[in-house]
Order: structure tokens, then C-alpha cells, then sequence
């Protein structure tokens, strides 16, 4: 039994999920997401949506749960939309946008000019006194982990004192410095 391929998924008021072969399509206020799938039967119901799988072999249970997840995700997506805030934590560290281009100063000898696509909105906060944040905000979530893991790939958190790209809400483990 799988408890999360089994909870079925509610589909809130303005968003439509169509299954057609195997492509499931959800579309909303916010926009439109597609998904393939195989070897689960997938069926809408009035306001719900529910995945059943025809056999117990290990592939096919893996599949229930994946699929409901991302199911639900773009369910999510299309309705409320995902965000990720980054930090840039460091002397000197700074970040500033111009439409889809964004501009981060890391403390290399030239600054990371990085095109966001389309789909994903960017917003930078400059507040004095405190570090810069680089805020993603899309309706896909895929999208949304993978620019945002880019970004932090940039200049990783490091574990002596903290500096680099972290997400908001991230908590580091701190290590001790040499001891005389």
C-alpha cells in the first residue's frame, strides 16, 4: 500500500486536469504544465483526482507515488505558483536584475551573468545592513529547484563561516576553526 500514491488529489476551483493517452495537462490561472506518464491509470473525478496502479510489481509501485507527487506539485503550480529565496552571504556579495538577466557580484574577478528563462519571474531585495535575496517564483517546481540550484552552485555555503549562496531558512553545519 502506498500512502501517498493512494490520497487522492484535490483539484481546486479554476484549475482543469485533462488526461489524454498518457499525458496529463493541468492548466490553471497561472498557466499551463504537462506530464507523462506510464503504466498508472490516472482518472478525474468531480474535484478530484485519483492514480491507481494495475499490478504490484516493484517498477509500477515506484511510479504510484512519483506520479501522484508530480500530479499534486502541478496541481499546486498552476493554482498558488512555487518560490525559492536565496541569500548571498559574504563581504561584498551582491545581486541585481535587469528583466531575465541576472547580475551576481560573488567575489571572483568578474561578475556571473546568468539569463533566467522565461517562465520563472526574478526578483532582487538590496536592503542596507542586511544580505542581498534573490527571490524565483514560478508556476512549474522543476523549474523553479533547478534555477535556483544553479544559482547556489555559483558559490556553495561554507561550513567555517558561512559564506556562499543559501537558500532562506537553510541551517548550516558550522565546523571549528584549527585550535592553537
Amino acid at each position: 500500500m502506498s500512502r501517498i500514491g493512494n490520497n487522492p488529489i484535490t483539484v481546486p476551483e479554476g484549475v482543469t486536469v485533462e488526461v489524454k493517452e498518457n499525458v496529463v495537462t493541468v492548466k490553471g490561472k497561472l498557466g499551463e504544465l504537462s506530464q507523462e506518464f506510464s503504466g498508472i491509470a490516472i482518472k478525474v473525478e468531480d474535484g478530484s483526482v485519483q492514480l491507481e496502479r494495475p499490478s504490484d510489481s516493484k517498477e509500477i509501485k515506484a511510479k504510484h507515488g512519483l506520479y501522484r507527487a508530480l500530479v499534486s506539485n502541478m496541481v499546486d503550480g498552476v493554482s498558488k505558483g512555487w518560490t525559492k529565496e536565496l541569500e548571498l552571504v559574504g563581504v561584498g556579495y551582491r545581486a541585481s536584475n535587469q528583466g531575465q538577466k541576472l547580475d551576481l557580484a560573488l567575489g571572483f574577478s568578474h561578475n556571473i551573468v546568468m539569463n533566467i528563462a522565461p517562465e520563472v519571474k526574478i526578483e532582487t531585495i538590496s536592503e542596507k545592513g542586511k544580505n542581498p535575496i534573490v527571490k524565483l517564483t514560478s508556476h512549474d517546481k522543476q523549474l523553479v529547484g533547478q534555477v535556483a540550484a544553479k544559482i547556489r552552485g555559483f558559490r556553495k555555503p561554507e561550513p567555517y563561516k558561512g559564506k556562499g549562496i543559501k537558500f532562506v531558512g537553510e541551517q548550516l553545519r558550522r565546523k571549528a576553526g584549527k585550535s592553537a
